[in-house]
């Protein structure tokens, strides 16, 4: 596994301080929320945060929410316009992963993340060019299956001064000089054409990326329900078969590459309950063009009360939304991590009646914990079954949080 990074914000403010096991059950989609407080010098005066109010409780619960929207009920969305920021909810980001080969065999999975966190619902009046409510931190990271290697790293900006942010009209996501932005036409509802350029120390990544299928919504036409209580829910959609093909430089060398890649965009102001701890989250390419987006969320005492929610998309980008009943979700065996000691699952059986499904999960590499500022585990798998009798394979990515 690749050193813990030094990440430094605005003004070479260093976040090296912020300890991994700081919080237990942090989603990597929620980090931003700890570092909001880092990067607030020419926000406005706050005191300074004790490490007391760095909790699930307050950042994950939907506490401090007063003034921002939530997520209550179904949205027409709107594209392009969608695609960009909603600095009126709290939370944000932009999250792509894929599986990606060269010509010998050599295979690598993939990691880009984008997170934004606003500091309050309405921009702050101020004359000063520095002056910003919204923070961003992004995430990358890369699997050397052949290797055996993991690489990750962070960075934290303001979204001022062009340092960080997102825009329209052509679509961009960055921070600093990891990018995400559209190519010609690729900011509409129907076609996704983007470019992904990043480096870093050990690694960098130069892919295009084209979507082969419409663009899907999850839970009700994309409001994604996170539990029973109002409100604790996001706006979901996704790109779920993205072409992709370009150049990954490993310490030197340079491979071109191909394969497919997953684009997620979700926005909310409160998810998790009181009485959830984390989540696994799954997405599935399959060999006969379907695609599967899978999530619980865990009970901190009682799996029978996990919440579960998925989207099967049908090879012409119809899809099925699946309850709690439509599908389960079993670990196969266990691992423990050499660096932080939390133990993950590291294998799973995924059944879905309803489509004939029944499939093998299997981490490409076990070491795949993004130990940066936040502890989880995000990593490509492999995926093996049969779909009524007849073989099936795929690839995919598992998320999995609150282990710690």
């Amino acid at each position: 596994m690749a050193k813990r990074s030094s990440a430094t914000g605005i003004a070479g403010l260093s976040v090296d301080w912020f300890k991994p096991g700081l919080v237990t059950m942090l989603s990597p989609k929620y980090a931003c929320l700890l570092v909001s407080s880092l990067l607030c010098f020419g926000c406005e005066t706050r005191e300074s945060p004790t490490q007391s109010q760095f909790t699930v409780d307050n950042f994950l619960r939907g506490k401090d929410e007063v003034g921002f929207k939530k997520a209550r009920s179904p949205k027409a969305f709107e594209f392009p316009l969608d695609h960009g920021a909603h600095p009126g909810f709290k939370n944000e980001w932009w999250y792509i992963t894929g599986n990606l080969g060269d010509s010998g065999g050599r295979r690598f999975g993939f990691q880009f993340t984008l997170f934004r966190n606003a500091l309050s619902p309405e921009p702050i009046d101020s004359a000063s060019r520095w002056t910003t409510n919204q923070i961003y931190l992004a995430h990358v990271a890369l699997t050397d299956v052949q290797q055996k290697k993991y690489y990750n790293d962070e960075r934290f900006s303001r979204g001022a001064m062009d340092l960080a942010g997102v825009s329209l009209a052509p679509f961009k996501a960055w921070l600093e000089d990891w990018r995400l932005t559209a190519e010609g036409e690729g900011d509409c509802a129907t076609c996704m054409r983007l470019h992904l350029t990043l480096s870093t120390d050990e690694f960098s990544l130069d892919l295009a990326l084209s979507n082969t299928k419409p663009v899907v919504f999850h839970g009700d036409s994309g409001l994604s329900r996170k539990g029973e209580t109002p409100g604790n829910a996001s706006y979901y959609y996704s790109y779920t078969r993205l072409e992709s093909h370009g150049r990954i430089k490993v310490n030197d060398v340079v491979y071109d590459v191909n394969g497919q890649s997953w684009l997620d965009h979700e926005w909310s102001t409160s998810s998790l309950q009181d009485d959830q701890v984390g989540w696994d989250w799954f997405s599935i390419q399959l060999s006969d063009q379907t695609e599967l987006m899978l999530f619980q969320l865990r009970h901190e005492r009682d799996s029978t009360k996990n919440f579960l929610y998925g989207t099967y998309v049908a090879p012409d980008g119809l899809t099925t939304q699946l309850g709690r009943s439509g599908f389960t979700i079993d670990s196969t065996q266990n691992w423990t991590s050499p660096v932080t000691g939390v133990v993950y699952p590291a294998g799973w059986r995924l059944s879905i009646p309803k489509e004939g499904l029944e499939l093998m999960l299997t981490p490409l590499l076990h070491a795949q914990e993004q130990n940066t500022s936040f502890t989880y585990w995000e990593g490509a798998v492999s995926v093996q079954g049969a779909k009524y009798d007849q073989p099936m394979q795929g690839h995919g990515y598992v998320e999995l949080t609150g282990y710690d």
